[in-house]
């Protein structure tokens, strides 16, 4: 009978236990746990505190009985290893509550011990108010101290997953909280378009942001920064990184890897035949370069302790690696990523670009259509995907997975473009937003529409001085526009072009990348030589400048939209007011706006009164006098042109389409 032991529990020596059960029902299996707890949810751990989560034994998935009855594993609780006699096959473990010492031998030993919050030696970091988050008790202790002692300002060190996550439950909680991150932009790893989409929701929740700054030291009602400043806090969560626990491996003599994990070959086995480990302690293969890397991840985590299980009972079985896919939700805003995001895939030689588009998650004529943002990142001269990332208030997890999926199984940019994807109104599109991001990556590669992101922007107006044409509608680029850009709508660049620099190079740009694309391909094909989409339009130019700013460009940023946790299932949509009536029983001329009230609240012409198309048929019936001279104009002139057919077959003799929008406007000036 061959014994197994395995040296931690949670996620990959959890999963390892069972695992190993099913494939062997004689062997003995014990784990070992140095924790009170030896399988819950560590990933729900933010959520209990937040409320999302309403009953703590939920978290709690396995334990030490249900183990026995169900597996008929051996689980021993607050029992800390303390040495591997490699020779002997024997470790050696402290029973904590007892303070008796035991020896356990072992056939195969499985190590699982995971990490541990990393706590920086800052002065005052010991303080009672003072907490991490790892464990159930960490959970306990931080929701007893706001349950009982009642803080109002929280700082949140550290920017990352758990943190953010803790910011959004500790506002559900009541209470103030900024976050502090070393690092330009919350989420370092993403692209700072996409960390700027989150935090501009943190702002809009009332968080204090505070990048590329340091906690100096914290005290019993503040933290002070290192530029000086101190922000309120009676209450302190550490959230800057997790250490691998590994000074048991070492001191047993295990090598050791390059990325500061314990080095394990594709079967997870360690430089001990013997001896296999799975989880947050070791180092992997990046499925994308072949780098050695530490992920700490749940989702690797317990596909290793599968496969470790499945090799420490002698049946082979490879782990091929991970790209690290993850994703965050704080508050309503989705962002994630996969595999390597720009500056990794350079630095490991590839010729990596990157596009961005920004489309409607579900086609946009079906309600509750919301836009959502894909990042693809791609080898230039092979059009491998190397990598995504995406964000939005709906639907980023979906295309996440596309791309990880695209990632992992080395597809390239045309597959992409063509990848059947699952379409319904209400659902998606029939041109999906992974479609419309590969079509820009063939665009870009084949130098049909060159583009740049706008983490190249700014070094390419350093060197490059570009000319900025802003194709947007007048009210978008009243609102802000980068500094020294043209106006040019679109409907007019055709008239306008000779106002355009030819000896420089030429940067259009609209709100999402899709108008400008059209812009660009009209400025190339009149002769324009160097040509470039913004890609992402200004929605990226934007969030970058929020994460990130620029040093060669100026994008004024807007005060971000105010939100609250209130609930609002009982407020109802607010139509604007109009005011038509006396404009439709009156004289003189009447200039109509036919979009919807949505689109006439974003801007309008000056005087004009909203009545949507839909609404045309019956309440032309207001206007009283039917020869009175009356001008409709929509966004591009379509549908104006089909209300002014309308209302001449309705008896009114005076009616001229006005246009688009832009039209209307230009005429005005």
């Amino acid at each position: 009978m061959q014994k197994l032991l395995i040296i931690g529990g949670v996620a990959a020596g959890a999963t390892a236990a069972a695992r190993a059960r099913r494939i062997d029902a004689k062997a003995e299996i014990t784990v070992l746990e140095a924790g009170p707890d030896v399988s819950f949810a560590n990933c729900g751990l933010p959520y209990y505190i937040g409320g999302d989560i309403d009953s703590r034994s939920k978290l709690i998935l396995q334990s030490p009985e249900s183990f026995k009855s169900q597996y008929n594993v051996t689980v021993i609780t607050e029992t800390e290893v303390q040495s591997i006699d490699r020779r002997n096959k024997l470790v050696s473990a402290l029973h904590i509550p007892s303070g008796k010492q035991e020896e356990y031998s072992y056939d195969s030993l499985i190590l699982a011990q995971g990490g541990k919050p990393l706590v920086p030696p800052l002065r005052g970091v010991k303080l009672d108010h003072v907490f991490s988050l790892w464990t159930l008790q960490d959970m306990d202790a931080i929701d007893d101290f706001i349950r009982y002692r009642k803080p109002e300002n929280a700082v949140v060190v550290g920017g990352g997953f758990i943190g953010l996550e803790m910011i959004e439950a500790l506002r559900k909680r009541g209470l103030n909280v900024s976050v502090v991150e070393r690092m330009p932009h919350v989420m370092p790893t993403m692209e700072p378009e996409i960390a700027g989409f989150l935090q501009e929701e943190l702002l809009s929740f009332g968080v204090g942001v505070y990048t590329s700054k340091s906690v100096e030291e914290i005290s019993s009602s503040q933290v002070l920064l290192d530029d000086g400043s101190r922000l309120n806090a009676d209450m302190v969560l550490m959230s800057v990184g997790v250490r691998p626990t590994l000074k048991l491996a070492s001191d047993a003599g295990l090598e050791l890897g390059d990325a500061g994990g314990l080095l394990v070959d594709r079967n997870l086995r360690t430089s001990d035949p013997h001896i296999f480990a799975a989880g947050d302690m070791i180092e992997i293969e990046h499925k994308i370069n072949g780098a050695k890397v530490r992920i700490p991840l749940a989702g690797p985590a317990n596909r290793q302790g599968r496969i470790a299980a499945n090799n420490a009972l002698g049946i082979p079985k490879e782990y091929s690696g991970s790209q690290g896919t993850s994703i965050v939700r704080v508050f309503e805003a989705v962002a994630g990523s996969t595999g390597l995001n720009l500056n990794q895939a350079r630095q490991a030689g590839f010729r990596a670009e990157a596009v961005t588009v920004h489309k409607e998650h579900h086609t946009s004529y079906y309600p509750g259509a919301r836009q959502v943002t894909v990042m693809v990142i791609y080898d230039r001269e092979t059009g491998r995907i190397l990598g995504g990332q995406t964000a939005g208030l709906a639907g980023a997890d979906r295309r996440l997975d596309v791309l990880a999926t695209a990632a992992a199984a080395g597809m390239r940019v045309h597959e992409l473009s063509e990848l059947d994807l699952a379409y319904s109104p209400p659902l998606g599109s029939a041109n999906d937003a992974i479609n419309m991001a590969a079509f820009a990556a063939e665009n870009r590669i084949s130098g049909y529409s060159p583009a740049i992101t706008a983490a190249e922007l700014d070094q390419f107006t350093g060197r490059h001085k570009p000319a900025f044409i802003d194709v947007r509608d007048y009210f978008a680029f009243e609102r802000s526009h980068v500094s020294g850009a043209d106006h040019v709508p679109l409907t007019h660049l055709e008239q306008r072009m000779g106002s355009i620099h030819r000896d420089r190079p030429v940067i259009v740009y609209d709100e999402t990348g899709k108008k400008a694309h059209q812009a660009l391909r009209q400025l190339v094909q009149a002769g324009f030589d160097e040509v470039y989409n913004l890609s992402g339009g200004f929605t990226s130019l934007e969030r970058h400048a929020r994460a990130l700013g620029f040093s060669h460009l100026h994008v004024p940023l807007l005060q971000p939209e105010e939100k609250s946790l209130e609930d609002e299932h009982e407020a109802e949509e607010q139509v604007p007011e109009q005011g038509s009536g006396g404009a439709l029983t009156g004289g003189g001329l009447l200039v109509i706006d036919v979009r919807t009230p949505e689109e006439f609240a974003y801007g309008a012409y000056p005087d004009s009164v909203n009545i949507p198309l839909d609404e045309l048929g019956y309440r032309a019936e207001e206007i009283s006098d039917k020869d009175r001279e009356v001008i409709v104009y929509c966004a591009s002139g379509a549908r104006s042109a089909y209300a002014a057919r309308m209302l001449t077959q309705m008896g009114f003799s005076d009616v001229k389409n006005g246009g688009g929008l832009m039209d209307m406007m230009e005429n005005l000036a």
